[in-house]
C-alpha cells in the first residue's frame, strides 16, 4: 500500500518488541515514511541485528534500549533516554508480547503470570512511561496497541494470552476516555494469522492447523506483516485523528476463532 512520502515527518515514535516480527515491520513501515523511530526489546543481539538492518536495507536510522516492559521502573528509564534522544513522543506502538500453547488446566501459576506480566503489564507500564511525554506531542500523542482477534472468543488453548488481551484492549477503551482530555488517543489493533510471525508458525502452522486456518480465512491466505503496519500508519496520521477507543481488525475476514 502507498502512503504520501512524508506523512510520518516530524513524528516521534516507540515500538516495544521492534526487533523482531511484526514489530520490525511497523518499524520499517514508519521509518521510511519520515518518522524518527526508537526501539525496545530484551535481547541486544535481536536489537543489534535489526538495527543494523533496518539501517542497510531501508537507509532508517534507528534508536535502541535494552528494555523489559514487566519492568515499570526501567522502561521509565528506557522511554525518557529514547524520547530525549527522538525530541519528543508522538506515537507509543506496544508490540511486545508473549505467549505458548497449554491447555488451561495444564497452565502453571507462574506460565501464567508470565503471559499476563508481559502482555497486559506490560502495555500498562509502557503507556505510564510514555504519558509524560504523549502529554506534550504537538497535535496529540497515540498510543496504538496490537492484540489479538482471538481475544474477542473463547481461546482454548491460550487462555492465558485471551485473557491477557482483552485486558490490553479494555484499558485501550480506558486511556481513549481518561487522557483524551490530553489529546492522547488509544486504539488497538488485531491481527488474525500474520504470515511468518513467531504466533503463526508456533501456534497454527506447528499445531498441524494451518489448512484449518487457511479455510476459514475468506481472502484465503495468512496475512503480511506490512498489512498491521499499515494500519498502524492509519491510525497514527491525521488520517485516524478522530478515532479513539476503537479497534481496527486486520484478518482477512478470519472465522476460525470463532467458530
Amino acid at each position: 500500500m502507498s502512503f504520501a512520502p512524508g506523512i510520518l515527518k516530524g513524528k516521534a515514535v516507540l515500538v516495544t518488541g521492534g526487533a523482531t516480527g511484526i514489530g520490525a515491520h511497523i518499524v520499517r513501515k514508519l521509518g521510511k515514511l519520515g518518522a524518527r523511530v526508537g526501539i525496545v526489546s530484551r535481547k541486544e543481539e535481536n536489537l543489534q541485528a535489526a538495527v543494523a538492518a533496518f539501517e542497510s536495507d531501508d537507509g532508517i536510522d534507528v534508536q535502541w534500549r535494552i528494555g523489559d516492559v514487566r519492568v515499570p521502573q526501567l522502561m521509565n528509564e528506557v522511554v525518557a533516554e529514547l524520547a530525549n534522544e527522538l525530541g519528543g513522543l508522538d506515537i507509543l506502538v506496544c508490540n511486545a508480547a508473549g505467549n505458548f500453547i497449554c491447555p488451561t488446566e495444564e497452565l502453571s501459576p507462574n506460565g501464567w503470570r508470565t503471559v499476563i506480566d508481559i502482555d497486559l503489564n506490560g502495555t500498562f507500564n509502557s503507556c505510564q512511561a510514555a504519558l509524560p511525554f504523549l502529554k506534550e506531542a504537538s497535535d496529540g500523542g497515540r498510543i496504538i496497541s496490537i492484540s489479538a482477534t482471538a481475544a474477542n472468543f473463547g481461546w482454548p488453548g491460550a487462555a492465558h494470552a485471551g485473557a491477557a488481551k482483552s485486558g490490553v484492549q479494555n484499558l485501550m477503551k480506558s486511556l481513549a476516555v481518561e487522557w483524551g482530555g490530553y489529546g492522547i488517543r488509544a486504539n488497538w489493533i488485531s491481527p488474525g494469522p500474520i504470515e511468518g510471525t513467531e504466533g503463526v508458525d508456533r501456534l497454527i502452522i506447528a499445531q498441524g492447523k494451518a489448512q484449518e486456518a487457511l479455510e476459514s480465512i475468506p481472502l484465503g491466505t495468512f496475512g503480511e506483516g506490512e498489512d498491521i503496519a499499515n494500519a498502524v500508519v492509519y491510525l497514527s496520521s491525521d488520517a485516524g485523528k478522530y478515532v479513539s477507543g476503537a479497534e481496527l481488525t486486520v484478518d482477512g475476514g478470519n472465522q476460525w476463532k470463532r467458530r
